[in-house]
């Protein structure tokens, strides 16, 4: 939050001196970042990036934050906006896609096979599973409903460590606070603190789609720019770098 106030309060001119303004969800941080990066090589100033839980940076953009680009992990939280008339009309567009996956501590001996009724609660033992929160987070109503849908959710539902965003849940496991967590294929591959027990089958959630757009309220002239540069094949090509993409 301190990041957008702070640019929110910049003058125009003082603006115009730095990247647009870059609301992304959590899980998008690697790949971004290489990708501002790339940007600014080819002479442009490099955007500057915000990360959090898609549902805080919605939040953030209702309640007036300046910024110019908003990248969420899900569709609903993009809809949101559109409903809300702050989003730039045209420019909505697809920007990658993720999968879903049960992670554990690098060094864990668990074993499981993801498929309906298997075995999580007793997986757990006496632990908690981390997940993003799942009354909010894109990652974590995604976890919930994939294990709606195997059947294992009651047998879980009070035993959920929600955490404020996907990178959050991902900490609890890298840090042994959690034995078993959920998260992105992509936030497992970003860290060396876990290794992936099981990927969800697809069916078992709605496609985990990046939407992003251009904010209503940007005045920034690069800012569209941007968001072209990142649906581009070059700019999914980086995402791709980074474990993004289709199934």
């Amino acid at each position: 939050m301190a990041l957008v106030l702070m640019a929110a309060g910049q003058t125009p001119v003082a603006a115009q001196t730095r990247g647009p303004l870059v609301l992304a969800a959590a899980s998008l941080q690697e790949a971004l970042n290489d990708a501002a990066d790339r940007w600014a090589a080819k002479g442009h100033a490099r955007p500057v990036l915000s990360f959090a839980a898609s549902s805080a940076l919605a939040r953030q953009v209702e309640a007036g934050a300046r910024a110019d680009l908003f990248a969420s992990a899900d569709e609903e939280w993009m809809q949101y906006l559109q409903g809300k008339g702050l989003l730039r009309a045209g420019t909505r567009a697809r920007l990658t896609e993720n999968r879903l996956v049960l992670i554990a501590p690098a060094a864990s001996k668990v074993t499981l096979g993801i498929r309906r009724g298997f075995p999580l609660a007793r997986a757990l033992g006496n632990g908690r599973l981390a997940m993003a929160d799942p009354a909010a987070v894109p990652a974590g109503r995604y976890g919930r409903e994939a294990l709606i849908s195997l059947g294992v959710w009651n047998g879980v539902a009070g035993r959920v460590a929600a955490a404020e965003n996907v990178r959050a849940a991902l900490a609890l496991v890298e840090r042994g606070a959690a034995p078993l967590g959920i998260v992105y294929a992509t936030d497992a591959r970003a860290s060396k603190g876990v290794r992936v027990v099981g990927v969800f089958p697809a069916g078992s959630h709605p496609p985990i789609t990046y939407p992003v757009a251009l904010l209503k309220a940007s005045a920034h002239r690069e800012a569209d720019a941007f968001r072209r540069f990142l649906i581009s094949r070059e700019g999914r090509a980086i995402l791709a770098r980074r474990g993004f993409g289709g199934r």
